[in-house]
């Protein structure tokens, strides 16, 4: 328990409140209150300072915004890219070179490893292994964090050869890349790919190992599907219910809100029912695609159902995703031909520019209106994070009476580790506040 939980009692009411949640990325906190066993009031609160980017890409070009909306995020800056460059090629009727398009999965699968990598080892495995961070966890465990840090790096390091630098990269340009890429810059990746691919389906097994709390339930999962390939830069937004929109028409199904406890919008269906994105939700709605090679792994762990319907075996779904892109990656790697040109021309013109792409974290929307000029009039950007937060309180409501009965730090880590199982991204999330006041006479 943290110096600044707080567990308090009277008349048969029970609050529970965790100042600060550890091992995220970003500041939040939770707070329940339970009345007779049962939860009344599960709040994920996220109070990080609001960052107002769609705010400041207002009066930008394309080009401009997909620079700025890198910034919003250190671990999954290619999705906010992605999702912008897409928008907009899908708005203004531009085709890229089919090499470009390999090269931006390449550039995505470098994300989704480094951040997997990050999450499993260093955030989520010490819930498992009964460790407080990941440092104490590399004193009895240094192979694996190592392992996991090798991973990472390798991740980090094709964000960094295709993306210029590997944190908040700048060479993706709407019609392709700021420059070309030889046939030896990417080999030279053959080799710490194949060393990762080792790795990762070591991960799958290690993760399926681990003995979760029982926890199960029937939450609405969505996830991008495509038709030929593991949903990333493309697809439509399907879901466990039978969803299945085009990715631009996000708005059609879902809506943001505000709520008094959040600097984030929480994001619900147009009928107020949470929903679930993610690792679990994409194995579920989408393992028919999956690399060969991660589903065999899938299949060799035995818990597809498992990773459906209990939240704690996320970190198998990240596994197998681990081994997913790491061998998609190889592929791109050895088939690649260099573009004779990095980008194709194009003009701006008055339009909606929408979609929808899948960050490591789960489905991540945008849409920008572009004026006369070919400058963004208006945004709307919506992280995976503030899209799960009512699923996690959901979820949270449902759990928390399993364990109340525990001493209150047992319950407590239960408690962090169940939120810990949706990798949240709280900094991510915090990108609007409205502030009202009230004047009393």
């Amino acid at each position: 328990m943290h110096d600044t939980d707080t567990l308090t009692e009277t008349s048969g009411d029970l609050a529970i409140d965790v100042a600060g949640l550890t091992r995220v990325e970003g500041e939040g906190s939770l707070r329940l209150r339970v009345r007779n066993g049962l939860v009344e009031e599960a709040h994920l609160e996220i109070f990080e300072a609001p960052r107002y980017f769609e705010r400041l890409v207002v009066g930008r070009t394309p080009d401009e915004v997909i620079d700025i909306v890198a910034r919003i995020c250190g671990i999954c800056p290619v999705a906010y890219q992605m999702t912008a460059v897409h928008a907009f090629e899908n708005a203004l009727g531009i085709e890229v070179d089919p090499q470009v398009r390999a090269l931006r999965r390449l550039l995505y699968c470098g994300e989704w490893i480094e951040s997997h990598a990050l999450h499993i080892y260093l955030l989520h495995l010490p819930d498992f292994l009964g460790y407080a961070s990941g440092i104490e966890l590399a004193r009895d465990h240094r192979a694996e964090v190592t392992a996991g840090l090798e991973l990472k790096k390798i991740g980090n390091d094709i964000v960094g050869l295709i993306g210029g630098r590997a944190i908040h990269p700048v060479s993706v340009r709407v019609g392709g890349f700021s420059r070309t890429f030889g046939r030896g810059e990417l080999r030279r990746l053959r080799g710490p790919l194949a060393h990762a691919l080792d790795i990762a389906l070591a991960t799958v097994d290690l993760v399926a190992s681990l003995e979760p709390p029982e926890f199960r339930r029937d939450a609405r999962l969505v996830a991008l599907r495509h038709p030929a390939e593991y949903p990333m830069n493309e697809g439509r937004i399907t879901s466990t219910d039978g969803l299945d929109i085009d990715a631009a028409a996000w708005p059609t199904e879902f809506q943001e809100r505000q709520v008094s406890w959040s600097h984030a919008l929480q994001s619900r269906s147009r009928d107020d029912r949470p929903y679930l994105l993610g690792p679990s939700s994409r194995i579920t709605l989408a393992s028919g695609q999956l690399h060969s090679l991660a589903s065999e792994a899938l299949v060799r762990t035995g818990l597809a159902g498992e990773i459906r319907a209990n939240p704690y075996r996320s970190i198998v779904a990240r596994a197998v995703e681990l081994v997913d892109a790491v061998a998609e990656a190889i592929e791109i790697v050895e088939a690649y031909a260099p573009t004779a040109d990095p980008a194709v021309a194009w003009h701006a013109a008055p339009c909606l520019a929408a979609w929808a792409t899948e960050a490591p974290r789960g489905l991540i929307f945008h849409a920008y209106e572009l004026d006369e000029d070919g400058l963004v009039s208006h945004a709307q950007i919506v992280p995976p994070t503030s899209q799960n937060q009512a699923a996690i309180e959901a979820d949270l409501a449902t759990f928390a009476p399993r364990v109340l009965d525990l001493p209150t730090p047992e319950a407590t880590h239960r408690i962090e580790q169940l939120i810990r199982s949706y990798d949240p991204c709280i900094s991510c999330a915090t990108h609007f506040l409205d502030l009202s006041v009230e004047r009393l006479p």
